[in-house]
């Protein structure tokens, strides 16, 4: 069940950079697109890039969450990863403390840590319904969050 994370968590940026999860967030909201450690999170990333087109000017950083390692994530994202922030959870510590349960989904966590909307697996009406609850938490446009590149209807796959 989807729950507030713990704030002094460490998360890493692929970059290598390590901070508490509040401190990555001292001054803007996080949208986390936390995708699958499979091959096939590459679909999900125009998503993310979407997301990010729309969001990017606004008070909310977005991301991609990748759930394995460093070089795993580098070469499943390539280009991706150097044109955008991605974390990497390889002990899958926040996705644990999220709570969740299905992979990929779509998080978003308010300036102090608080978690304001998640949808778990692909679900294009669910996604949307946290982007833009998102966008008006942000006085901001909103987003389409189905890029075309996402299969229609519901994919998902289990934390493990």
């Amino acid at each position: 069940m989807a729950s507030n994370p713990d704030p002094t968590l460490q998360v890493a940026s692929l970059s290598g950079t390590t901070r508490s999860l509040d401190d990555w967030m001292t001054m803007f909201h996080l949208c986390l697109v936390v995708l699958p450690d499979d091959p096939a999170a590459a679909r999900f990333l125009p998503v993310v890039e979407n997301l990010t087109r729309v969001l990017g000017d606004s008070d909310v950083r977005i991301a991609a969450l990748w759930p394995s390692t460093t070089p795993l994530a580098r070469r499943v994202l390539g280009d991706f990863a150097d044109e955008n922030l991605v974390f990497v959870d390889p002990s899958k510590e926040l996705i644990a403390s999220l709570g969740i349960e299905k992979l990929p989904a779509l998080v978003h966590l308010r300036q102090d840590t608080t978690l304001a909307g998640i949808a778990e697996g692909w679900d294009a009406a669910e996604w949307q319904k946290v982007a833009d609850e998102l966008a008006e938490a942000m006085s901001w446009s909103n987003p389409e969050v189905d890029a075309g590149s996402v299969p229609a209807g519901s994919v998902s796959w289990p934390v493990e």
